[in-house]
């Protein structure tokens, strides 16, 4: 800023003295005063200076951050069924992340998708790994405050999981979306994208409580749509830990057990799960994984699950997947993943290598 006030005095000086040399017949050297002028330019760049200063400093506030995501995704897949085989493919998926505290005990958080799929041709590969298919469209994939009251933490928002006030136990990181939540996605993994409210507590010696309601329809406790409740106990040990979900949606409950346990080398998560409708025979699902953490540079994972909650009359498909993340740098880790997914017109394997980056 000094060299920015220097260029700002030597022509406003130059200035000053030119017609005092062309005029010097008329004007005497006492009529000319080059300090004071000097100052009131100074004056001048310095109401400049701090006018700048003031637009940079509130141009955010001190404690907002954005966080960006880009996923890439380049698979094949061959299928027993002819029409849904495909030749190599590419989507990608890009995120924003916005959050700020207005006490410093709270969080306001916003979660932007920008999807790179087209929703009425979106590659099988894109579709497993569950990337939004809205070609070049921004979506605010949900809004959430969160803040504490006494000991425990509450949340609300609009497109909004309950389980975003869930502790878990489920360690392993899914290739697929079929192994998301360690397969208890309708119970420990609950959400229906719409308006929520939850409320958890931690415990001293390592129990969680945590319950909430949520609705698809955008209210809450409204008279149409379908309102759905649940609520998770959950225990974290320094080796271990163990969640228990129970979830109610009206015309089906759900009942889900997931669990961790960390190893010298690798860390087990399995998941089981039950779906009881309504006029309906009990569903059950379940899921097994192994995550390596070091494998040369990388991890290693490897998981199967049933594709979804089966009654005993209806036959059991399985899926199973294996992927290694190799992290070039802190922003950025490769993933090439295989995978085969039973399903009753035929099974389906696909080759998979995903790109994420984070900024």
């Amino acid at each position: 800023m000094k060299l920015f006030k220097s260029l700002l005095v030597a022509p406003a000086t130059l200035g000053l003295l030119a017609p005092l040399s062309a005029t010097a017949n008329e004007v005497t050297i006492s009529d000319f005063n080059p300090a004071e002028e000097i100052a009131v330019t100074n004056s001048r760049v310095d109401g400049l200076e701090a006018r700048l200063n003031n637009f940079e400093a509130g141009g955010f506030s001190e404690t907002t951050t954005a966080s960006f995501s880009v996923d890439m995704v380049v698979g094949a897949v061959d299928s027993d069924d002819a029409d849904t085989s495909e030749a190599t493919t590419f989507d990608y998926q890009m995120g924003i992340g916005l959050s700020t505290s207005f006490t410093g005990e709270d969080s306001l958080d916003v979660a932007i998708d920008i999807g790179g799929g087209d929703p009425d041709s979106q590659s099988i590969s894109g579709t497993a790994m569950g990337l939004d298919a809205n070609k070049g469209v921004m979506t605010v994939d949900g809004v959430t405050y969160s803040f504490p009251v006494g000991g425990a933490s509450v949340i609300v928002g609009d497109a909004t999981d309950i389980s975003a006030a869930y502790t878990g136990a489920c360690s392993y990181s899914a290739f697929l979306d079929y192994m998301g939540n360690c397969g208890t996605g309708n119970s420990v993994g609950v959400g229906t994208a719409g308006a929520t409210a939850a409320v958890s507590y931690a415990f001293d010696s390592g129990f969680s409580l945590a319950g909430g309601v949520t609705s698809p329809q955008g209210e809450i406790l409204g008279e149409t749509g379908v309102d759905m409740y649940g609520i998770e106990a959950a225990y974290t040990g320094e080796d271990f830990g163990v969640a228990l979900a129970y979830t109610d949606a009206e015309t089906t409950t759900y009942w889900g057990l997931n669990g961790t346990y960390s190893f010298d080398v690798a860390s087990l998560s399995v998941g089981l799960e039950t779906a009881d409708v309504e006029d309906a025979d009990e569903a059950f699902g379940w899921f097994a994984g192994l995550t390596f953490d070091e494998v040369g540079p990388g991890s290693l994972s490897l998981g199967m699950g049933t594709t979804g909650n089966f009654t005993d009359d209806e036959d059991e498909y399985y899926v199973y997947e294996a992927s290694y993340a190799y992290p070039i740098n802190d922003g950025m880790t490769i993933t090439p993943g295989i995978y085969t997914a039973e399903a009753e017109d035929g099974d389906t394997t696909g080759v998979i290598v995903k790109t994420s980056f984070s900024f």
